[in-house]
This record gives structure tokens, sequence and C-alpha cells, in this order.
């Protein structure tokens, strides 16, 4: 009886979405390197730091003290305030300087997590939302997963760097456009949008009524100047605006899971239900360390951006003497996104490369259109290391 009955059982299935996601081409790379001991890993967006002490002693100490309770669904108003001064001290303006108001903030368990609540909140089925490609693949699955369709834009690499044709962006918007993904500065290639080209995309944005999506993570790693151009500085309140931040990079903190968007006080009260049913809010003793880690973490910001500064130029120089590369010197973010001659399955070539070296690279065709035929190295780790890769990586890129 009991086998007839498991034998007429009907399968149950999971959501169309969910059983078609693919895993990511990064981690398949990956997960070929577990286990092997004389690894430099460069395929993922962290450095070899670790959190510094005052941040870490910070999360101990609230931990020791007991705040270990439910906390606000945005986040605790300490954080929310240091995280409003500290977007102003960057983003203000002459014309403008306070334009971020602590409504606007709501803290996340992490930018993915952010992201992916801005994706419940804003796509259906068959909405479409048009991003700037080469980008980190996460924004994609997230769309599908909400049933929405990507609609890549990529990138040109010219011998200046990689470039956007504005013209070209905006056309890809249709009447099934719900959302626009911009990632700058941009993960993988370094490109960084100009405050003209972010005025002509608002100013689309807001004629047409889709919603922008601002991934600003990278905002602290710009080699010319103390930051990027941000969306924030010219936006109003109202706009319908989402912008993405993270500590896990200019504060070594990516094993943490914190973040934060700034979004118009509207949206943030959506978000603020939307946080109750994916979290319930963000851990109050790493929301402690996070106020410590804006409060007194400068220096190590500034001293984090310096050392990826040389460990940009150590690449740049290394990896552009070999005849089979064709790279340009990334302006902004951490990563080297190169050309290797001759290459074109990248996620083969990056596991061979693996085995060969013992060196870890990310597969440009993870990053969709304008990838295919690059790899992705990280650069946020110390010279020592890196020089170390170079000499592995220049026998098998030559």
């Amino acid at each position: 009886m009991n086998d007839l009955h498991l034998a007429r059982r009907r399968p149950a299935r999971l959501r169309r979405q969910i059983e078609e996601l693919e895993e990511s081409q990064i981690v398949e790379v990956w997960q070929l390197g577990f286990g092997r001991k004389n690894l430099i890993p460069l395929w993922v967006g962290e450095s070899d730091m670790v959190t510094p002490a005052f941040i870490r002693h910070a999360a101990a100490e609230a931990l020791e003290a007991g705040r270990t309770f439910y906390s606000y669904k945005r986040g605790e108003p300490e954080l929310r305030d240091e995280l409003t001064r500290y977007m102003n001290r960057l983003h203000g303006t002459p014309e403008r300087p306070a334009p971020i108001a602590v409504d606007r903030v709501t803290v996340t368990t992490a930018g993915m997590n952010g992201l992916m609540m801005t994706m419940e909140c804003l796509l259906e089925q068959g909405d479409e939302i048009v991003a700037v490609t080469p980008v980190w693949p996460n924004i994609f699955a997230a769309a599908r997963i909400m049933g929405a369709v990507p609609r890549p834009v990529a990138l040109d690499l010219t011998p200046q760097g990689w470039s956007l044709d504005l013209d070209r962006l905006l056309a890809a918007c249709g009447p099934r456009t719900k959302a626009m993904f911009i990632n700058t500065p941009g993960n993988p290639t370094g490109w960084m949008m100009s405050a003209d080209e972010q005025r002509a995309v608002l100013d689309f944005c807001r004629r047409n009524g889709i919603w922008l999506i601002a991934d600003e993570v990278y905002t602290r790693f710009v080699y010319d100047r103390a930051t990027a151009p941000s969306f924030l500085s010219i936006a109003e309140p109202e706009d319908d605006l989402i912008v993405v931040n993270s500590f896990s990079k200019p504060w070594a903190m990516t094993g943490w899971r914190l973040g934060w968007l700034t979004t118009s006080p509207a949206f943030g009260e959506t978000l603020g239900k939307t946080v109750e049913f994916n979290t319930s809010g963000t851990t109050p003793f790493l929301q402690h360390a996070g106020v410590v880690a804006i409060r007194d973490g400068e220096p190590f910001v500034k001293e984090m951006v310096g050392r990826c500064r040389v460990g940009r130029d150590l690449v740049h120089q290394a990896l552009s003497a070999l005849p089979r590369v064709e790279m340009v010197r990334p302006r902004a973010a951490f990563y080297a996104f190169f050309k290797v001659d001759g290459v074109r399955d990248t996620v083969q070539f990056c596991k061979d490369l693996l085995l060969e070296t013992d060196v870890g690279l990310a597969p440009g065709a993870a990053f969709g259109p304008g990838g295919e035929g690059c790899v992705r190295l990280c650069f946020a780790s110390s010279a020592a290391r890196l020089s170390e890769a170079m000499e592995r990586l220049a026998p098998a890129l030559r």
C-alpha cells in the first residue's frame, strides 16, 4: 500500500523562475579551487585585509552588552543618522550642502538584500529592466526571479577605456521598461558615468516614469578624484531613484552583510514593510559596528583606496606588457577587466588557468554582453600577493 501510494505521488514544483536559475559562472570556477593550498584567489570582489580591529571590537562590545534583540525595521536611528551625515559629506554641493535627510535611508542586510527587496517592490512578470553591461551578474538573477526580462546595453572598449553610448542606452527603453540599472563606478570594468550623463539619464527616467536603480558601492574607489559622481548630488528627494550601497568594500566588511538604500521618503516606507517579510531587520550589534566604521573609519578608507591604487598600477604594468593581453587602466573600482587574445570560452579558460597557475580569476562571460573574451582580476590585495600572481600568470598569457 505504501509503495503504491508513493508511486502515485505527484511531485511538487518550484516556481519556474527559480528552477531555471543558473549557478553563477564565477562560483563555478571558484568551486574548482576549493581546497587548493597554494591558491591566490583574485576572483571575488574583496580585499585580503581583515576588517579593522576597531570595527570588530565595536561589534564584540555591543554583543557583550546584550544588543541581540529585534531592531528597527529600517535600521537603528544612530546608524541612519551617521549614514545621512556621511553621504551629505560625500555628495553635498555648494548649492545643495545637505540633499539627504534621514527619512530617505534604510539599512539592509547587505547590499544584495537591498537589491533583492528593490526587485520585489518594483518588478512584475513581463516587466523589463535595462542594465549597462558588463555588470555584476546578480542583478540579472534578481530580475529573473521576479519574472522580469533584463535588457542589457553593452559598453564599448576603446583605447581610452570603457565608454557608454548614451543614445543606445536610452533607445533600449520601451513601453515595458519598468527600471534602469546602472552600476557606477562599474564592476567589473572600472567604468565611471560622468555627471552630465547622470543628469541626462535622470531626466529621461523622470519624463518616462522609469525607476532608476544606481549601484554606487564603489563610489569611494576612484583614482583621480575624492569620490565618484553620484546621482544623489543631483536628484530631488521625491525622484524615483534607489541608490544601493554597502559596507563591504570601503571598510573591508564583506562577510558582515551590512548595506543601505537611499530612496525617496515614500519608497522608504514601502521598504520598511518589505524588510518585515525578508529579514525583520538587520542585526543590532552589527549596526553598532557600522556606526563606528563610518564615524572613525575615514583613515582606513583612504588607506584602502591607496592600497588599491598601488595594486591597480602594479597589475596594469604587468599585464599590459604581455602580447596577448588588451587592457586599459581602470579609472575606478578595484578590478582589472582585460581581453586575452584567442580566448572565446572564458569559463573554461579560467578553469584551465586555475589548474595551471593556482591563480583564481573570474570569467568575463559571467558579466553579460561586452564581457566575452575578458577575464576579471580583483587587485584589492597586497603588492606582494599581486606580484606573485603576476609572475604565475605571465607564462600563460604570453
